[in-house]
């Protein structure tokens, strides 16, 4: 139910003629949730739009893509939904979606229900990753300054990679503190890049062939690109078995402007 205080405010602006004004409430402090708490699962979808899609007039695209916007607007109350756009920036598909939810078939129904539209007709899917949000493992027994220096909040920005890792078996077999202090040298690494380059890590075992998905998110790609080289010399890294391929690159877009994009 919402507050009392939220009421006024919004009796107020209709009281100034501003009630189409709409104000963050319950569904944007959920997103929040979704994509800050453990526990969360996170699907990553990658697709590819075959080439009859160029050979139909515009009207009949825009339709198509008016079928897709619907899909997006039933689902986003149970769903944290985002877009990106690939082409241009990745050989391996045109655009992605990353999806929140609290339930992993909550991911799955919006997908194939995205496929049942008339633009999913053209799309051929190149890459699905699952995971999901999980407490950090390692990094309470951080020094406190670590601590605190991971509390930083990391700047948001228009590129984003999404790079999958698998992990060999001898990394599984080594002991907590092995790991432990592995992988406080590997955040030594990252930490000169922690303000300009966003992470967030999903736990994939099981539920994809891959042990993790690593997002990063950065007005600067060039501080990505000094990241990934400074804890690929890292002792943790020497148990990636797999890292990336594929590695998808892209810059983040709504809803509304991938539409302008393929719709053109």
């Amino acid at each position: 139910m919402p507050s009392m205080r939220y009421v006024a405010i919004v009796m107020a602006l209709i009281a100034l003629g501003l009630d189409g004004i709409v104000l963050p409430g319950a569904s944007a402090m959920e997103r929040d949730k979704l994509l800050s708490d453990p526990g969360v699962y996170g699907t990553f979808a990658a697709f590819q739009i075959d080439d009859e899609w160029r050979r139909l007039d515009q009207k009949t695209r825009q339709a198509h893509l008016s079928a897709l916007k619907g899909v997006v607007e039933r689902h986003k109350d149970k769903l944290a939904i985002d877009t990106y756009l690939l082409r241009g920036l990745s050989d391996h598909a045109d655009f992605l979606f990353r999806l929140h939810s609290t339930d992993l078939k909550d991911n799955q129904q919006f997908l194939v229900d995205v496929l049942a539209t008339p633009f999913g007709q053209y799309l051929s899917s190149q890459t699905i990753f699952n995971g999901m949000s999980k407490k950090a493992n390692y990094v309470p027994g951080f020094p406190d300054q670590m601590k605190a220096d991971l509390k930083v909040p990391s700047d948001s920005g228009t590129y984003v990679a999404v790079i999958p890792i698998r992990k060999d078996a001898d990394w599984w077999m080594l002991p907590q503190d092995k790991r432990q202090a592995m992988m406080q040298e590997h955040t030594e690494a990252a930490l000169p890049y922690h303000k300009t380059v966003k992470r967030k890590l999903y736990h994939s075992t099981g539920l994809d062939d891959f042990d993790f998905i690593t997002y990063f998110e950065t007005a600067r790609p060039e501080d990505l690109h000094s990241l990934i080289l400074a804890l690929s010399k890292v002792k943790e890294a020497h148990h990636n078995k797999r890292f990336g391929h594929p590695t998808l690159v892209g810059t983040i877009r709504s809803l509304d402007q991938l539409i302008e994009v393929f719709g053109q």
